[in-house]
């Protein structure tokens, strides 16, 4: 029983407009005393030649009242309508319970594939807290367009390619010890790796030893290969460690390396299509009409560089898998960059680039403090997800000895929080971490919706053996129940939205909201009170089972799970 599009086609009937447009004016007034949906008639205006207000006022005189909605009134240009209560409930809360994790699914996906390219952490360095915000929107999206009926696969696009591998080669030969980088290989690759450029910066001519040993390992050189699959193989044994901790998995782990030999044919493809012109001995795609710097294609000494290696691999990914969407999940300060690739393949006449989108996120400081690999000043994502379970115990410990399966709990809990954090605002705001806000259970925190769904839980292990599964909605007709239930309704457009946009942040927002609005019916509408009537309780135990599938269900689009109990 959909309210909204009854409300939709009652205005269809009675004017000129087609579903669509009426869809897109109609609106949710900002406060409850105006109505649950407003139309503006201005739309009309020109149709009827009337001016709105009268518009609005003719409407609602024609619009009778049904089984669906208790009033129409006409307030300045709009026409708001005021559904029935009971009827609102009843059907939203029931058909909750009915779908289970369904709710809010759709198939508007028709199961078009939408590729989600996300984290691409560079090989033999940290996965430190800055990847995490690619990971996390990342793997947020593809969850949200899995749940709106797409064929999401899930792309890494692994840094395993390029010059600094000829300087990591380098350092490995002059101060490796394998048995040493056996027992923390990251950490122990990275220094090294941070050693070479201290030592480069004192004498130059390191870094022409390290483009000769990038330039054995594009030439297949034996020794250089060898080493190259021993710096991945044990950099992704790392990188899964943190990726299961996160419940993050992959469709595809193809880096840029596995493209290095499709960049010819790109190369032919632009040269044979008259777009690469020479520019200081280089091979570049002239975007001067779109005020862009050109695109660099092959480098003065016949090399190829990334947007070779992103075109080819746009290609490949064109032919595999015809895809609907090819979403990049990579920062904002790599916008030119997308903007110049994407524009070369449309200048190659490739139509399918348009459904190349960049979608891009801010910067990730810790304290005010920024990262940087090269200098060693980095962050490690899996120390600060073991100290957020590890001060998430504490807090447990603190508050409540009674939790079952305390480490668990704090596992989930922890590692929720920093997630969160990474998606409560639009994702190319800058973030500065803070224990203080991402472990607050009382303000805007995944602690504080996962307590919600866990106090909802709890009143459902009270009330075992009640069965309300037919309950008479009547009895829970309430402002804090209706503001709840109209809360449970809207998820399908959160996520709508939220996919629309490339934007987590509007599941995160919609979650919050309902935990907010779920704290003030339980803590106004009483349901294991002894002075409460059984079908009172039933129904309100029935809104409660409605609300924590839907906080949970929404979390799992964030990649958060819940917990039982806190």
């Amino acid at each position: 029983m959909n309210f909204k599009e009854h409300v939709i086609k009652k205005i269809v009937d009675m004017t000129e407009l087609d579903r669509e447009a009426v869809e897109k004016a109609i609106e949710i007034p900002p406060d409850e005393k105006m109505g649950d949906l407003a139309f503006p008639c201005f739309p009309l205006a020109k149709i009827m030649r009337k001016a709105p207000p009268v518009i609005a006022q003719e409407l609602a005189g024609k619009m009778s009242d049904d089984d669906m909605i208790d009033k129409v009134q006409a307030a300045g240009g709009y026409l708001n309508f005021f559904l029935n209560r009971e009827k609102l409930i009843s059907a939203a809360v029931t058909a909750v319970n009915a779908s289970g994790d369904d709710w809010g699914k759709s198939d508007i996906g028709a199961n078009r594939t939408v590729l989600v390219e996300y984290s691409s952490p560079n090989i033999a360095k940290p996965f430190h807290i800055g990847h995490l915000f690619s990971t996390a929107v990342g793997n947020s999206l593809a969850k949200i367009y899995a749940h709106l009926g797409y064929n999401v696969q899930s792309l890494n696009h692994l840094g395993d390619w390029g010059t600094q591998f000829g300087k990591l080669i380098s350092a490995y030969k002059r101060w490796g010890d394998r048995e040493i980088i056996e027992k923390n290989p990251i950490k122990e690759l990275l220094k090294i790796y941070v050693r070479f450029h201290e030592e480069a910066e004192k004498y130059p001519e390191l870094e022409d030893e390290a483009r000769a040993e990038f330039k054995k390992l594009e030439d297949g050189d034996a020794e250089a290969t060898e080493l190259w699959k021993y710096f991945r193989d044990i950099s992704l044994v790392e990188y899964n460690r943190v990726y299961n901790m996160l419940g993050v998995s992959f469709d595809s782990y193809n880096g840029e390396a596995f493209y290095s030999d499709k960049m010819d044919e790109i190369v032919d493809i632009l040269r044979d299509k008259g777009l690469l012109e020479e520019s200081d001995g280089a091979q570049v795609v002239d975007l001067s009409e779109l005020n862009m710097p050109p695109c660099i294609i092959l480098k003065s000494n016949g090399a190829t560089i990334y947007a070779t290696r992103d075109i080819a691999a746009a290609l490949y990914r064109h032919r595999t898998y015809d895809f609907y969407k090819n979403i990049y999940v990579v920062g904002t300060t790599q916008a030119l960059h997308f903007n110049q690739f994407f524009s070369v393949m449309k200048k190659a006449g490739w139509d399918w680039a348009d459904n190349c989108i960049h979608v891009g996120f801010g910067l990730v400081r810790f304290g005010g403090k920024s990262l940087s690999t090269r200098h060693g000043d980095i962050v490690y994502l899996d120390d600060v997800l073991n100290e957020s379970i590890e001060k998430t115990r504490d807090i447990i410990e603190k508050n409540n000895s009674n939790v079952e399966n305390k480490d668990e709990a704090a596992k989930k809990i922890g590692i929720g929080a920093v997630l969160y954090t990474f998606l409560k605002n639009s994702r190319e705001k800058d973030i500065d971490l803070s224990w203080d806000t991402m472990l607050d259970f009382e303000g805007e925190s995944a602690p504080y919706c996962q307590y919600g769904y866990a106090r909802g839980r709890s009143i459902l292990r009270k009330a075992e053996g009640i069965d309300y599964s037919n309950a008479d909605f009547s009895k829970a007709v309430s402002d804090e129940a209706y503001s709840l239930v109209k809360q449970l309704n809207a998820f399908g457009d959160a996520v709508r939205d939220a996919a629309e946009k490339n934007e987590p942040f509007y599941v995160n927002r919609y979650v919050t909201n309902l935990t907010k609005s779920f704290n003030k019916f339980y803590n106004t509408n009483p349901i294991m009170k002894d002075d409460v009537d059984m079908d009172t309780k039933k129904a309100r135990l029935a809104i409660v089972e409605a609300t924590t599938r839907v906080i949970k269900t929404a979390l799992s689009l964030l990649g958060i799970e819940t917990v039982e109990s806190m």
